[in-house]
């Protein structure tokens, strides 16, 4: 069960990824989908879990987007793994500090996406603060976003059926 859950987020994020790759916010920042798909797996199932969606995640989505294959998924699995391991060690449970657990891992994604493309190109590394912090926000309001909709999903389920239990009920 946990294996289907994370390839069906990793592929609803792919898909949307792909579908939205030319729409950006303000400043040329992009959302990255999948990133925040790999975050959620690695609060949700763990360190080694988060590393194996991370490295599939990165490799397809590095595979779909062009460029150098293997600088997205290396960067998202190290992102993922410590994540897990951050996420084990750590309560994560509450909004802030999963708004602030996906913010640090799109600013670390971002770092080390940027440094590993310095090296293979040998260039200088330059890291823009601006949309860093912009993509390292939205990421994180996404993600708050997706976690309430997830852990808030069966409860709705329960009560929408529980409600239509109750208007089939014949009253003498």
């Amino acid at each position: 069960m946990k294996a289907a859950t994370v390839l069906a987020a990793l592929a609803v994020a792919l898909v949307l990824q792909t579908t939205l790759a030319g729409y950006t916010l303000a400043g040329a920042t992009r959302v990255s989908l999948v990133l925040v798909a790999v975050v959620y797996v690695a609060l949700a199932y763990g360190a080694v879990t988060g590393l194996l969606a991370g490295t599939a995640g990165g490799l397809v989505q590095d595979a779909l987007a062009g460029g150098i294959i293997g600088i997205g998924g290396l960067s998202k699995t190290i992102v993922g793994f410590l994540v897990g391991v951050l996420g084990a060690q750590f309560i994560v449970s509450q909004p802030l500090a999963r708004f602030l657990m996906f913010v640090g891992a799109t600013l670390l994604h971002d770092v080390c996406y940027r440094a590993l493309s310095a090296l293979i190109e040998a260039r200088g590394f330059a890291m823009p603060l601006s949309p860093a912090l912009t993509q390292a926000v939205v990421n994180g309001a996404i993600g708050i976003l997706a976690f309430q909709i997830i852990e808030g999903a069966p409860g709705l389920m329960q009560r929408r059926q529980s409600r239509r239990a109750s208007y089939g009920r014949r009253r003498y």
